[in-house]
């Protein structure tokens, strides 16, 4: 990089930093109850880390929720329960396989979970009656994302409606709602995950280590290398090999696919996704192919 590009580089992360701990100050005054989705994957982590840059010295005024799908990665769970402890952080999980045990929620036939926990999240919203929702959505993610304003009115069923949008001027946001509705927010709207990597970088943020290049057991299915778990496979004819590879995003194992990679440190991960020509999300995840509209489908009945 030349000193006038890095110069830019510096000064776009300055932005994207103040914009946020802007965002999570403005939360913190103008709502009663919010809560931060924590999965432990790297943007909810640096959500955390700029939640906790917000508010230093004081702690983190709000909990953390975790919508755990019963088919997370066991390295991102230890990382979880490690960086509460670590923050001395409240944790709230809902835990999917509770949901289908008492009837609420059925087993799909593929196996997948990531679409069954939007009752699970809606009902622990409603349950503790949080107002505000922190999510680590970008807009460079997924088209529906691209949509979505920072302060995104949910209806009383948590339902997105892109006609409700209001318009966000000169970093102005507009929180009011209604009783039984809530705003979800969104600090890291206009990162890339090229910011996201170089911020890491930047702030020497700690993350699982799957994104990281290590060797793993995988089977190919979809064009996406996935490994065993409790979700169940490989099927017949799925050939399992042991490769080098690292996951660009995690959520439920069953849909999140791992890629070929020897990025082993975070400068070879952002050279690794300077080149690419796919989201992370368009090239590792299953549940973002059922259709062209999955995603907004999903917004659209309370997804985050």
């Amino acid at each position: 990089m030349t000193t006038a590009a890095t110069d830019a580089a510096t000064d776009n992360l300055a932005a994207l930093e103040s914009e946020a701990i802007h965002i999570f100050r403005e939360v913190a005054g103008e709502f009663d109850r919010p809560v931060i989705l924590f999965s432990g994957g790297k943007d909810s982590t640096l959500l955390l880390h700029l939640a906790i840059k917000a508010f230093w010295p004081a702690p983190v005024p709000f909990p953390l929720l975790h919508v755990d799908t019963g088919h997370n990665f066991d390295e991102v769970i230890a990382f979880r329960d490690h960086v509460v402890e670590k923050y001395g952080l409240r944790l709230i999980v809902a835990n999917v396989q509770d949901w289908i045990d008492d009837g609420r929620l059925t087993e799909r036939p593929d196996g997948t979970r990531n679409p069954l926990q939007t009752q699970p999240l809606l009902d622990t919203i409603a349950e503790h009656k949080f107002d505000a929702v922190f999510g680590g959505g970008r807009r460079d993610e997924e088209r529906a994302r691209a949509k979505e304003r920072i302060f995104s009115l949910r209806n009383a069923f948590g339902q997105w409606d892109p006609r409700r949008q209001r318009p966000e001027l000169w970093n102005l946001y507009n929180g009011r709602h209604r009783p039984g509705e809530h705003v979800r927010v969104f600090p890291l709207s206009n990162w890339t995950e090229a910011d996201v990597w170089n911020y890491i970088a930047r702030e020497k943020v700690e993350l699982p280590s799957i994104y990281y290049a290590h060797q793993r057991k995988v089977y190919k299915r979809d064009g996406m290398w996935l490994t065993e778990g409790p979700w169940g496979g490989p099927r017949d004819g799925e050939e399992v090999k042991e490769l080098t590879v690292r996951y660009r995003t995690v959520g439920d194992g069953s849909c999140t696919g791992a890629v070929e990679s020897t990025a082993s440190t975070v400068e070879e991960v952002i050279a690794e996704v300077m080149a690419s020509r796919l989201t992370e999300r368009g090239a590792t995840r299953a549940d973002d192919r059922l259709s062209e509209a999955a995603m907004e489908d999903r917004k659209r009945e309370g997804y985050f």
